[in-house]
């Protein structure tokens, strides 16, 4: 099954979720990120603000506000598709981007390179760590600095994701970037990761 139709379908599986269901899914998935320290070992996290049926990770964002975490938001470039990322605080300006979302108000925004962590939305995940996105390229435009490192990386990348949107293999193209994880209301599912997200 290519890109195409394979977005369209697990799209509709993650729409068909009832919205009790999403709650009870994004209360389950703090709890994992909890049990698993995803938000002690990093000082700088990206985030996203979920749209269109995306996995509600406001409750990790306000976890990790009340922990004292720099946490941060995609800020969109007015040209191409490489995205920095403006400084979530509350009370702060916000304003919304072409797509309507809203983003900081930051000028101070940071590049990807400077995040420990990115919490990242997806359509569909593989066994391998493969995501599958909305098709914009934003993501892989804002990370394709990271194919010229061998040894170590930084952000850690994590997708976020219903269960649902789990298949056995993506098809892939050679600038996706694997994930390191994959955090579900069932677990975290790690991917060859280092012991920093054990």
């Amino acid at each position: 099954m290519d890109k195409h139709a394979l977005r369209r379908q697990l799209k509709a599986a993650r729409n068909a979720i009832p919205l009790p269901a999403r709650h009870r899914a994004a209360r389950a998935a703090l709890r994992h990120a909890l049990r698993h320290g995803l938000l002690l070992r990093a000082q700088r996290i990206g985030f996203y603000l979920p749209q269109g049926g995306e996995f509600d990770v406001r409750p990790l964002l306000q976890q990790a506000q009340c922990m004292g975490v720099a946490c941060y938001l995609p800020v969109l470039a007015k040209r191409g598709r490489v995205m920095r990322f403006g400084r979530a605080v509350a009370g702060a300006r916000m304003r919304r981007n072409r797509y309507g979302i809203p983003e900081p108000a930051d000028a101070k925004a940071l590049r990807a390179r400077q995040l420990d962590l990115l919490l990242m939305p997806l359509v569909g995940f593989d066994d391998r760590g493969y995501r599958l996105g909305m098709g914009g390229g934003f993501y892989d435009a804002t990370l394709s600095f990271m194919r010229h490192r061998r040894l170590w990386r930084k952000p850690r990348l994590v997708g976020v994701a219903y269960a649902c949107q789990r298949v056995e293999a993506l098809p892939h193209d050679p600038w996706d970037m694997p994930l390191d994880a994959v955090l579900t209301e069932a677990g975290l599912h790690r991917f060859g990761a280092p012991p920093s997200l054990a």
